[in-house]
């Protein structure tokens, strides 16, 4: 019984490996669209319940407020970084800053990114 209990988890083992590779070599396939993209033209992918901002040189990010104004969830076409107020109109994580003023919005992360200019893109 020994034997035959050792071949059966043998089998399963493999069957579920299978299994595990051909989900992995699927979900690459996936295209997942940038919006940081510069060949983005419109912002028909935004995220549910997220502005869209479009800047100098055609660079595009998504902001969504959460906790009544007091965060904004920055989203990234890889990751989402969430940003606390930190003053009227200006929200930081300590090392990325997000200022939303009337008309212009700005995002500075450092030296990888640096929007200016930002206006809000309306929904379509």
């Amino acid at each position: 019984m020994t034997i035959q209990s050792n071949s059966l988890n043998t089998i399963a083992k493999l069957l579920i490996s299978a299994a595990v590779l051909t989900l992995v070599s699927a979900c690459s396939s996936i295209k997942i669209p940038n919006p940081f993209s510069s060949d983005t033209k419109a912002l028909g992918n935004a995220p549910v319940n997220a502005t869209g901002y479009l800047c100098e040189g055609n660079k595009r990010f998504y902001v969504r407020m959460l906790n009544n104004g007091n965060d904004a969830w920055l989203i990234y076409p890889d990751h989402e970084v969430n940003l606390n107020k930190t003053g009227d109109g200006r929200y930081t994580s300590g090392v990325i800053t997000l200022i939303i003023t009337g008309a212009d919005t700005s995002l500075d992360d450092g030296e990888k990114i640096a929007y200016k200019a930002c206006k809000v893109q309306a929904k379509n």
